[in-house]
């Protein structure tokens, strides 16, 4: 299928001839006089790829890429400028706006070419569905690197191994690294007023967690701790960002990883506000069980998760043993039958 370029230039002699060479290379072309009218055109044409002069009367380069950049369906459209001005300054705007490529007039054709090529390639790369597994985030990541050209950005996520109760970070560390669990699970958690400790989530196999520091620029404000022997992959802060802001498609995808992880942290929080103690436990061992048989667990702080008392929990995992649903050994909480756990959500 032809790919669809979308032209906005305001001068009449560049953008016909800009548009002709476009059209040599086999796409389809679409030109709009202005960024006012750019921006209509990119809803009814849906391009591909958007090249735009950076200085146009009525809305310049910069206005249009921030409002298309405001809305998800065009924010994801690779997007190259066009300018006369070669200043850092400019540059640097352009790139913090969102900008994937500069092309600086004039140019050669072949330049031009080369660079709609190379940006519709990175964009395909970065199209592919990325689910949460360990197989699907180390996939994200190699084709991630693939489409950013920065030298500092390096192969040093590495994998570490943690025993159990080991502590990852602590409360007022500095950020170095976003975690991703490659098997095990990992406890965050924060102690109140009183000095009782009360855990703030539980992070299982397939999830990243403490990235939320990063964002925020800011310390960690919780303990990680791992619920038993862990492997962690951890990626530099330093390439997360670069991963990140330097590439748009990069940063939709990643969103889409870490939105499964921070959907069933929203779970997590219905569940304890409207639901009987035995869904919130049942919901909480399928989460943790979810990719295994067995955990190690203290009752303590599955209670803790699940919001309710020790003593509750106990009675509601007496239930499940009876009903052959699970059986415990000390910590470890090893499942039976996972269908009739699964089934216990319809009962409250």
């Amino acid at each position: 299928m032809m790919k669809k370029i979308l032209l906005i230039e305001d001068d009449l002699i560049m953008r016909e001839n800009i548009s002709e060479l476009i059209e040599l290379a086999g796409y389809e072309v679409e030109v709009a006089e202005n960024g006012m009218v750019g921006i209509e055109k990119t809803k009814s044409f849906l391009p591909d790829l958007i090249i735009c002069d950076v200085m146009m009367p009525e809305l310049d380069g910069y206005g249009v890429l921030y409002i298309l950049s405001q809305k998800p369906e065009t924010a994801i459209i690779p997007f190259v400028f066009l300018t006369a001005k070669s200043e850092k300054a400019d540059l640097r705007k352009g790139m913090e706006l969102g900008a994937d490529d500069y092309l600086f007039k004039p140019f050669e054709s072949t330049e031009l070419i080369r660079v709609i090529e190379n940006r519709l390639k990175k964009n395909e790369l970065l199209k592919k569905h990325y689910g949460a597994n360990s197989g699907d985030v180390h996939a994200f990541l190699d084709e991630a690197k693939k489409v950013i050209t920065l030298e500092d950005v390096k192969d040093d996520s590495h994998v570490f191994n943690y025993a159990s109760k080991e502590f990852i970070y602590k409360e007022g560390e500095h950020v170095h690294f976003v975690y991703y669990i490659e098997k095990g699970s990992v406890k965050t958690y924060k102690f109140n007023d009183d000095g009782k400790e009360y855990i703030t989530a539980v992070y299982s196999e397939g999830q990243f967690f403490g990235f939320q520091a990063i964002f925020e620029d800011r310390t960690h404000e919780e303990i990680a701790e791992a619920l038993e022997n862990t492997v962690l992959t951890k990626i530099s802060k330093k390439d997360f960002l670069a991963l990140i802001y330097n590439n748009r498609e990069v940063a939709q995808q990643f969103m889409n990883i870490i939105s499964k992880t921070l959907s069933s942290k929203e779970e997590d929080l219905m569940l304890m506000a409207y639901s009987s103690v035995r869904k919130r436990v049942s919901k909480k061992l399928q989460e943790l069980l979810a990719n295994t048989d067995e955990i190690s667990l203290l009752r303590t702080d599955l209670a803790k998760l699940t919001g309710t008392t020790k003593e509750s929990l106990t009675r509601t995992l007496t239930e499940f043993k009876n009903s052959k649903i699970i059986k415990t050994e000390g910590k470890k909480i090893i499942l039976i039958d996972r269908d009739k756990l699964q089934k216990m959500d319809l009962i409250w």
